[in-house]
Order: C-alpha cells, then structure tokens, then sequence
C-alpha cells in the first residue's frame, strides 16, 4: 500500500505499475464526501491526517481542506473500498484542487477498472463473447489513453467522453468472466495498440472516422451493420418546439435568434448529416451536425443520422442508432454473439485489419 500510495502523487504515469490506470470519477466540485471502512488519509508529504467519517473535503484556495487541515493533495485508502460520494470504488482516490474546483482520480488496477466498467458499458447478461469483446476494446481504448496522456493527472474520464465508470458497485462474476478471460489482451494495427472507439447502436452502418474527426484512420473506415436492428435505439423519434431548439443552439454559441425552420443538409458517404440548416429572419446558418447534436443534446438527438420536419412550431426529428457510430456497435456484437460469433470474430469485423495481441507482447 504504501508504493501506491506514493506512486499516486505523480501526475506521470511513468513511476506506476503497467497494470495501473488513473481516472477521474469527479470533476470541478466544491466538495467531495469521503468514506470506507478503515478509511486512511495521507497528505502529499507522506504524513497521516487524522479524520472523522464520513469525512468533507472541500476546496480552497488552489488545496484541498478537511478537518480544518490544507493540504495540496490527499490520498484515501480503505479495507475494501473507498467510497466517494456513495459510490465505492477499488484501490486509492486522490483529491486535489484542479481547474475550478476539486477532482478526485481513482487509481487502481487496469482489469479491476475493466470489471467495474462492463455493466456500466453494456449488460452483463448478454452473451459471453459480446461481453469479452467489450472488455477487449475498453482495455484498448483505456492503455491508448493511457500512452496518450502519460503526463495527465488522470488517463481517462468517468462518463461518455471516455469511458463510463461507476466504481465496484454494479461488479459481478460474468463481468469479471469477461474480463480475465481475455486477461491483457488488447487490439492493434501494424503492432501498435489501436484507437478503439465504440458505439451504443449504428443502425445499419458504422461511421468513417474522417467523417466525425477529420482524421482518417484504416481501421475505422466504417462497415455494414444490420446486427443492431434489436437496439432500443435502432430507430427513434424525438419532438421539440422550435423555441426549444433555438434557445439551445444559442446556447451553444450559434446565432439561430427567431429560428423558423431546420432542414437537413448534406449526408456524408455514410448517410450521416455533415450539417443541419438552421433558418431565421436574417438567413440559414449551416452548423456541422456532430456540433448540432451536441447542442440540442446527445440524449435527443441521439445519433447524426435522422430527418428532420417543421410543423406547428415544433421541430419533428426522426434518426437511426445511438452515439457517434465509430467502430465497435455494441448492440451489433450482441446480436453476431447471438448467431455464434467469437469475440475475436466481432472484433475483427468492426475493426478491419486489426490483429489481438497480448499487452505484454508489444511494450
């Protein structure tokens, strides 16, 4: 324990086991509520700080305060977890004060991060082979994340701008199952770990990730999928008043004041929308259409593949699969885990030309 403890007080990740990943559980808050049986608290000197639990830590002034005790960062460790804002999580949590606020950054072992993240990502329930395609590509995309920001204070985040994470609470024995039996096992691309980005459901085709990121990449060049057609969000619908949109889309920096219509622009070779047309009094203003399901919200305007129509004052949205569409569609290797695909056959569908590979095998 004490090693970890003080491998955690580098914002480098180069002092700490090849097995280990940093990620951060909150961000920018006024204060944190820390508990766990056992719990321990160690200052960035290495000394102890006395507490009561659950104990309040709270920003300053660039530090951390607890007990009436400032300090720049603090460590916390427990029996069995450490539980932050209710929720527990599995090896030692860091607090320091970071941007506007407080962040606490959970590190633990990579493949005990893999075991909570599965249900959180997909269900455990669903077939074998799907769930250890998951646990492969999130292995994946957290040691790319990793190498990436090897001088970050954490690797990855714990939402849908990486990976979503809620600590050990939602673990189970399949999950685990699907992790350890694909143990180290991650894919790459001419020997190097590859970017594996993944998608709730495409609906019929995967995403070009020159089309989403202007970057082209030969293994992300998006394939047919009609797997995901089971999907709750194969197809949806979505109705908002025009008033709704508009204030959203100023919200995000666009100027749609008086909005009157919104039209589809033009689809990419893939048959998502490169744009939307926002229609006002003093002209159209084209806004790209990842930038426009960003402003309206992820959650409505689930995926840039839908048609849109004005009527009554209500815009009428009606679209196909659920996320970005780049790479792996989850609820597609669900279903080809149905029909009797292996893990390393779904992966290779969604990821062409990639090869698995063990982590230890190309350090």
């Amino acid at each position: 324990m004490a090693a970890f403890v003080v491998s955690a007080g580098h914002s480098s990740d180069a002092a700490l086991p090849a097995d280990t990943i940093r990620v951060a559980i909150v961000k920018n808050a006024p204060g944190i509520t820390v508990d766990g049986d056992g719990l321990l608290a160690m200052r960035e000197n290495g000394a102890a700080v006395a507490l009561k639990t659950p104990a309040v830590v709270k920003a300053g002034r660039d530090e951390v305060v607890v007990g009436g005790v400032a300090c720049r960062r603090l460590v916390f460790s427990a029996a069995s977890a450490v539980y932050i804002n209710g929720k527990p999580y599995r090896g030692i949590v860091e607090i320091s004060f970071y941007d506007k606020g407080l962040v606490a950054v959970n590190e633990l072992p990579l493949e005990d991060y893999l075991v909570g993240l599965i249900n959180c990502e997909i269900s455990s329930t669903w077939p074998i082979e799907a769930i250890k395609a998951q646990a492969v590509i999130a292995r994946t995309y957290a040691v790319n994340r990793r190498e990436t920001r090897r001088n970050a204070l954490f690797h990855l985040e714990s939402s849908v701008i990486d990976q979503v994470y809620n600590g050990c609470e939602i673990e189970d024995n399949r999950a685990r199952r699907g992790v350890s039996e694909t143990a180290g096992m991650v894919l790459t691309y001419d020997g190097a770990v590859i970017q594996a980005f993944y998608h709730s459901s495409c609906g019929g085709k995967t995403e070009a990730a020159e089309n989403v990121w202007g970057t082209s990449i030969p293994y992300l060049k998006g394939v047919d999928c009609q797997y995901c057609q089971l999907s709750p969000s194969s197809a949806w619908d979505q109705k908002l008043s025009l008033k709704d949109v508009e204030e959203r889309l100023k919200a995000a920096g666009f100027k749609a004041t008086a909005l009157i219509d919104i039209r589809a622009g033009v689809r990419n070779s893939r048959g998502r929308l490169k744009n939307v047309i926002a229609v006002t009094p003093r002209g159209e203003v084209a806004i790209p259409g990842d930038q426009f399901r960003k402003a309206v919200g992820y959650g409505i305007i689930k995926s840039t593949n839908f048609t849109v129509r004005v009527a009554n004052g209500d815009a009428l949205f009606s679209g196909l699969g659920n996320g970005h569409g780049v790479g792996l569609c989850q609820w597609g290797a669900k279903q080809r885990a149905l029909e009797g695909f292996s893990y390393s056959e779904i992966l290779s569908y969604y990821y062409p030309g990639t090869e698995l590979k063990q982590l230890s095998d190309i350090r």
